[in-house]
């Protein structure tokens, strides 16, 4: 059954390089479906106990049926065989089948796992990793281990279990030629794991080249990045930059597969040749006048021998298998492991009605806690009251944007404290931030769905009725009723079908439809032209009526009637009141009005 409560945190104390508890870490991925596993060791079991049978059904054949011309006894012990390869096929075929879907839902569980880390890592972890890394751990590296963990366990159990039932059947018939044949089994042992260990360390380098391949894709071919490539001439270079890195995929490819495949050759060989040498010994003991073998007993010991070989490198193999697939569970563990910043306290606060005042009190910020460049926040102390507009401007880097993120929690205080209604953001359940706090940023996201499919990404449940009296708050609905697919048209990827005034209109019809009652406008307007940046903005007024407004603003003429401005120069606050008390004190503020005012002039 699927297990949808996926809550498996690693234990903090986890290190991948440490193998046995990495190992330990691997197998308690199985936890949770030991019977199936516990049926599957039986089918195992009884599979291995009926194939090693048929050897002695041999013997008897040769031994009595044949020499004393019983053919009855003859009849059954054929009829025996027979029944054996159905009943270990049928075993087969049951234990592929309970196996293949233990092993599918382990990956599916991994996969969860590390899709919810990486929901709940805060936005400083995305910023500084590429989007196709990212993608190549779920994709790449556990597709990677998908042979492992869907076959190796059964294969291992399998293969061991015939070997102790095979080697256990050939002592039976005669211990002095199993000695003979086990003699060499120690170096095989060995040199597989050398084989193994030295997979490993390419399979480490192979998936960090597939991670790097990856990313180059992400970026070079989503739709910004062909724009851009053709539009600098670079479409040639991005090939063949792509080009050298698949380049080094094939020779770590080629490695990987060639590691150890002389001596693992050697090992086929060797125990390909030992029938021969059961034979012979089997004939020098007995011109020697040593004890003598019967024909029966000799072929049946070689059946075995023959059957031995088979799961006896099929466990080496496997061996070789788990050592390489160590490397892709060590990058998975690498992330499962990741700290999660921003959490979810045990005890947090549930708002069912948010009023919507905000509050920064002393807060501080800073990206790395030994940043020794100083904090991008500091001393902040601003008061929003419900229904109230704070706009903040400042020059680029200032902090304008991070401080605004730290409302909904995508960032969280290095020191001091933001408040909701009185209660601090960080005791506050994800449920109720969610639901109090929007947000509308500069660089609008659209899935690659239909526009009816983005907008109910804020309300799942919303009927067409609402999702039309959203759009037309943010005016846009015209434009969508005239497409010719109306709101099922696709808005292609990133939302390229539609221009940047229309994207911004239909994330604030988004945002509408999810009616939050405190709003931040991150330079929703910046990047438009004078035209649609009217239009625009009336839609963000009628988006902010009645609702607790951050914006942040670059052109400081859509925030003129803001209730509050602040002034932000070097993470701190160099000035702060109306627009016109701004003006006339011809400080920082008024510098900004005259530079927008000359810009406006120019254009």
């Amino acid at each position: 059954m699927p297990r949808d409560d996926i809550t498996w945190t690693p234990p903090p104390d986890a290190r991948s390089s440490d193998q046995p508890r990495q190992i330990r870490r691997i197998l308690s991925l199985f936890r949770p479906y030991r019977a199936r596993l516990a049926l599957v060791g039986l089918l195992v079991g009884a599979a291995s106990l009926v194939t090693v049978a048929t050897p002695f059904l041999l013997k008897e054949i040769l031994d009595v049926a044949i020499p004393q011309g019983r053919t009855g006894l003859l009849s059954l012990l054929a009829l025996g065989m027979i029944l054996s390869a159905v009943v270990t096929s049928v075993f087969g075929v049951l234990q592929t089948l309970i196996s293949t879907t233990v092993g599918q839902r382990v990956m599916h569980d991994l996969r969860t796992a590390v899709y919810g880390r990486l929901q709940s890592m805060s936005l400083a972890f995305f910023t500084r990793t590429r989007t196709g890394e990212v993608q190549s751990r779920i994709a790449n590296d556990i597709g990677g281990m998908q042979a492992t963990v869907t076959s190796t366990a059964t294969s291992l159990v399998s293969n061991a279990t015939s070997v102790i039932a095979t080697i256990a059947a050939m002592v039976a018939l005669d211990w002095r030629l199993t000695v003979v044949s086990l003699l060499l089994l120690p170096v095989f042992v060995w040199i597989a794991r050398r084989v193994g260990r030295e997979r490993k360390k390419i399979a480490t380098q192979r998936q960090k080249q597939m991670a790097a391949m990856a990313a180059t894709v992400t970026e070079s071919l989503s739709v910004s990045g062909i724009l851009l490539g053709r539009t600098m001439g670079r479409a040639d270079s991005l090939t063949k930059s792509f080009a050298d890195e698949s380049d080094q995929l094939v020779d770590l490819e080629v490695r990987s597969n060639m590691a150890g495949r002389w001596r693992m050759a050697v090992i086929s060989i060797v125990m390909a040749a030992m029938p021969a040498v059961i034979y012979w010994a089997a004939g020098v003991a007995f011109q020697l006048g040593g004890p003598s073998v019967s024909i029966g007993t000799l072929v049946a010991f070689v059946s075995l021998q023959q059957g031995l070989f088979r799961p006896t490198v099929s466990l080496l193999q496997t061996g070789v298998q788990i050592q390489t697939s160590l490397a892709l569970f060590q990058r998975i563990f690498e992330y499962l492991d990741l700290r999660v910043d921003i959490t979810e306290r045990e005890d947090a606060v549930h708002l069912d009605t948010v009023k919507g005042e905000v509050r920064f009190e002393g807060v501080e910020f800073r990206y790395d806690a030994d940043d020794r460049q100083g904090p991008i926040l500091d001393g902040i102390d601003v008061t929003v009251p419900a229904g109230g507009s704070l706009a903040v401007v400042g020059p680029t880097g200032s902090g304008k944007s991070t401080l605004s993120y730290l409302v909904p929690r995508l960032y969280d205080v290095t020191g001091g404290r933001v408040t909701v209604d009185g209660i601090d953001v960080r005791d506050l359940d994800f449920d109720t931030l969610a639901r109090a706090v929007g947000v509308v940023s500069q660089e609008t996201y659209l899935f690659h769905a239909t526009v009816a499919d983005n907008l109910r990404f804020a309300k799942p449940d919303a009927t067409d009725e609402e999702l039309h009296a959203a759009a037309r708050a943010a005016q846009i609905h015209d434009h969508i009723a005239a497409l010719p697919d109306g709101y099922d048209t696709v808005v292609g990827e990133r939302g390229h079908r539609f221009s940047g005034g229309e994207k911004q209109r239909l994330a604030i019809a988004r945002t509408i439809l999810r009616d939050p009652p405190i709003l931040i406008l991150d330079e929703a307007t910046s990047a438009l032209d004078t035209r649609t940046e009217r239009a625009v903005q009336e839609a963000i007024d009628a988006l902010s009526a009645d609702r607790t407004t951050l914006t942040i603003a670059h052109r400081l003429s859509t925030i003129r009637g803001a209730d509050q401005i602040v002034v932000l120069d070097g993470g701190r606050i160099a000035e702060r009141g109306t627009h016109e008390e701004l003006i006339r004190r011809e400080g920082r503020y008024a510098a900004l009005v005259r530079r927008d005012a000359r810009l406006e002039t120019a254009a």
